[in-house]
């Protein structure tokens, strides 16, 4: 499956207000899920040896597709696409490597 093919199944399968004209909706998913990512690795640490076993894999791999969703449809919101944020991305971590800024502070080093 490509970026494309998903953004397709992400928007099918999308039912929010105002779906085409409400961003809000998608940053509060994209930050609600990415904490639920945060959450389970946080009680892994609290509650068990911190050992990544298959299932907990398995689990945060289900929880990081539901970042992507929202990821999708922040994209979608935003008049764009998965795709295209995935090109711009690379290209400003090619830049960055290419300037040898990788590691540092600030969003445009």
């Amino acid at each position: 499956m490509d970026f494309n093919e998903y953004q397709k199944f992400a928007e099918s399968v999308a039912q929010y207000p105002n779906r085409g004209h409400n961003y809000i909706y998608a940053v509060l998913g994209l930050v609600g899920e990415s904490g639920e990512v945060a959450e389970k690795f946080k009680k892994l640490i609290r509650d068990k040896d911190p050992k990544l076993t298959e299932e907990f894999k398995k689990e945060i791999l289900k929880e990081t597709g539901d970042v992507l969703w929202f990821i999708s449809t922040l994209a979608y919101e935003m008049g764009s696409n998965i795709e295209e944020v995935a090109k711009l991305n690379v290209e400003k971590l090619q830049s960055r490597k290419e300037r040898g800024v990788v590691y540092g502070d600030g969003d445009n080093r």
